[in-house]
């Protein structure tokens, strides 16, 4: 277990904040709330990844928050209490070929809609970190820096990062000597010089900038 970092007031706090949505939906009569969120479509190798959480209607886990405001090991943490918990769960995985093809925003809207056109049961309201999902037929709501303000969406955040993670931690031992179990396929200095020694994967997104020299 890590070491908490803020105290118990502050948690409660927190929490409130990033309940605002989720009570306003509940207020509204809705009572499967999804939150949307995806992982993934700056890097130049690997999948974008998104992910589509239910939590209960009375669920509380003071300090979940966006998984890029949480270490590692918070990650990790959140990411079980959040399969122990959750309602429902989905993940939508395209991969770097369908990428190339479709372009990163079109392939991270099919992710978002395997995401959620997998979760059982079935949401009746979307709350989406900054995405347009408006061609799936749901009542929705799209929110700037979601995963900071909405729990569902942190949720989400934390599942669809971890995912990937894990993905590029599997893709490391077949291609060890890019190390993407250390950069998880973002254009890091180390990333860039590998592609020029050695030239792109077949996991690379040939469409990116830097990664056909």
């Amino acid at each position: 277990m890590f070491r908490v970092r803020k105290t118990k007031t502050d948690l409660e706090k927190k929490w409130e904040e990033l309940s605002r949505f989720e009570r306003e939906c509940f207020q509204s009569g809705y009572r499967s709330v999804a939150g949307v969120d995806e992982a993934g479509r700056g890097p130049l190798a690997g999948p974008v990844v998104a992910a589509s959480v239910i939590f209960p209607f009375d669920f509380k886990l003071p300090g979940l928050n966006d998984s890029k405001q949480l270490t590692l090991t918070e990650r990790n943490y959140y990411y079980n209490e959040i399969l122990n918990n959750a309602v429902g769960i989905g993940v939508g995985i395209v991969e770097s070929e369908v990428i190339d093809q479709i372009n990163i925003l079109q392939a991270t809207l099919l992710a978002a809609k395997i995401a959620v056109s997998s979760l059982t049961p079935h949401p009746d309201y979307l709350l989406i970190d900054a995405l347009n999902l408006s061609f799936i037929s749901i009542p929705q709501k799209a929110i700037i820096k979601g995963d900071c303000l909405s729990y569902s969406i942190a949720g989400a955040s934390v599942v669809a990062k971890v995912t990937r993670d894990r993905i590029m931690n599997m893709y490391h031992f077949q291609h060890p000597e890019y190390q993407f179990d250390r950069h998880k396929g973002y254009g890091t200095k180390e990333h860039l010089n590998r592609l020029q020694i050695l030239g792109p994967t077949s996991i690379h997104r040939k469409t990116f900038r830097g990664v056909l020299q």
